[in-house]
């Protein structure tokens, strides 16, 4: 495919294929959010829910750097197939699950695995079929069809599992990859320079040192610390104010996304990375602040727009800044590096914030992200190299 003909345009056919078959993929993953209530029936503790749920994330960080090598070297639809049909393969097996011991820790696990592979792959494919100086716009439309799966994938399983039970959420799960496999089998790859020199793309790998990529590595760490304050411990807080609704904030948080995503989602291709990634770092530690100061729903939902926003702005420029950095021939392990730091700060700031909140409470636990959030991005904004 001739990539100076058909990547013209951000919404060519390959591009929106492989956007659906990203969103698929990513709907099969969220309806196992209410994956919780199934084991309910087993009467696990807390601590068991946690561990089956958790450990799909931590093997999802091991796996993605050593396949986010793979990506570059033997290609995106080839392993974006593979870690497909590694679920595939993976999720009928859910139907045998009787109890909530090692089993379900184990299956949960090989679910990491595959999500780690696939995700980043099918991730890269899409940003490869779109235009070259829109980079970031299109990392913001992948990620726009994350948060719509994420919203979706929840409502539609809580559907299904009220009307035909567990089975058919399994099933539903199922079928979502399948359609994700077809999606991806359609996609074609973009023809890039021979992926069989690895020897010449290594070489360009290790003009990046590791202190460079231990530095930046700190933005997106933070930054996910910080989503996590958000994630994890808004619902309680909401209760804790008390507020009656929870639910409008994730609505207005969504929305605020989306929409930043869409029509502003380019700003960093047009005035650099790090000429947004700041400002967005300050709108998102501006309304942590901001949060901790909520008392009624009116304010609560704002919080939600503004997060929204900031959250919009912050990922495809900080995303394509560490593609940037790596380089473009690397942008599969580019991607892999930045989604495993991300996850590692969602990891540790759920420990972090949470012990906080134990210490000081949900206010005092807000400023502190804020202000951490803010003290990082002026030193990344200050010593980050910038991206040539």
């Amino acid at each position: 495919m001739d990539r100076t003909e058909n990547m013209k345009t951000m919404w060519n056919k390959h591009f929106l294929v492989a956007l659906f078959g990203y969103f698929f993929l990513f709907m099969s993953i969220t309806v196992f959010f209410l994956f919780p209530l199934f084991l309910e029936q087993f009467n696990p503790s807390k601590s068991q829910i946690g561990l089956i749920m958790g450990i799909h994330s931590v093997t999802a960080i091991f796996i993605r750097p050593f396949f986010g090598r793979m990506i570059d070297v033997k290609g995106r639809r080839k392993i974006s197939l593979f870690g497909i049909a590694f679920l595939i393969v993976t999720v009928p097996f859910f139907h045998f699950i009787g109890d909530a011991g090692l089993f379900p820790v184990f299956l949960r696990a090989l679910t990491g695995i595959g999500w780690g592979i696939s995700m980043t792959a099918t991730m890269t494919i899409c940003s490869d079929l779109a235009p070259v100086e829109r980079l970031a716009h299109s990392m913001g439309i992948i990620g726009f069809a994350g948060i719509l799966s994420s919203a979706l994938g929840p409502l539609l399983a809580e559907e299904v599992i009220k009307k035909f039970g567990f089975d058919a959420l399994f099933n539903m799960s199922l079928a979502f990859l399948l359609a994700s496999f077809l999606c991806m089998l359609l996609t074609k790859e973009v023809v890039r320079p021979d992926n069989s020199r690895q020897l010449d793309k290594s070489k360009s790998l290790l003009s990046v040192s590791i202190f460079t990529i231990l530095f930046i590595s700190v933005m997106p760490i933070v930054h996910g610390a910080v989503r996590a304050a958000v994630v994890y411990f808004i619902v309680l807080f909401g209760k804790s104010i008390p507020l009656e609704r929870i639910s409008p904030f994730f609505l207005s948080f969504s929305c605020a996304a989306i929409f930043t995503r869409l029509w502003i989602g380019d700003l960093s291709d047009r005035y650099g990375r790090k000429q947004v990634i700041f400002p967005a770092a300050c709108v998102i530690s501006t309304n942590l602040i901001l949060i901790s100061q909520v008392k009624s729903l009116w304010l609560f939902v704002l919080t939600g727009l503004i997060g929204g926003f900031g959250q919009g702005l912050i990922f495809p420029a900080l995303s394509t800044y560490i593609i940037d950095i790596v380089g473009r021939k690397n942008k599969g392990l580019a991607i892999s590096l930045y989604l495993a730091f991300f996850d590692v700060g969602m990891g540790f700031g759920a420990t972090f914030f949470g012990w906080i909140s134990d210490l000081y409470g949900y206010r005092m636990m807000y400023i502190f992200a804020g202000v951490i959030l803010f003290l990082v991005a002026l030193i990344f904004t200050w010593k980050a190299p910038d991206p040539r």
